[in-house]
């Protein structure tokens, strides 16, 4: 087994980054989940897919491309085997929102104080 993606939960029990893809239209969604299938099962994925994020707190980022959206699930790795997306959303500009940034290290964070308890 190459990978496992878990997704990040709030303390109340959420799954932000599932509520975002329970948003898409279904072939958006299996898009994602292709993409996702890839990151757990590729021993090497390509970038274009997984990415690590520059100038972040160790954050990586899923990238799908379908038609003309671009949508991201930013998460982090917890070892080497468990990705964990804690925030997804649809890039409308060039650049990483710096919120979007802000919102997965603050839920990365969380995660880890709630796992070490």
């Amino acid at each position: 087994m190459a990978r496992e993606i878990i997704f990040y939960k709030t303390t109340g029990g959420r799954s932000p980054v599932e509520e975002f893809l329970d948003s898409l239209s279904s072939k958006q969604a299996q898009k994602v989940a292709w993409v996702l299938t890839i990151i757990e099962e590729l021993e090497l994925i390509p970038a274009q897919y997984f990415q690590k994020m520059v100038n972040t707190d160790e954050l990586w980022e899923v990238r799908v491309k379908i038609g003309s959206n671009i949508f991201r699930l930013l998460g982090f790795l917890d070892g080497s085997k468990l990705v964990v997306l804690s925030h997804a959303f649809q890039k409308k500009t060039q650049k990483t929102p710096r919120q979007a940034i802000q919102i997965a290290e603050q839920r990365k964070r969380d995660y880890f104080s709630r796992r070490n308890t």
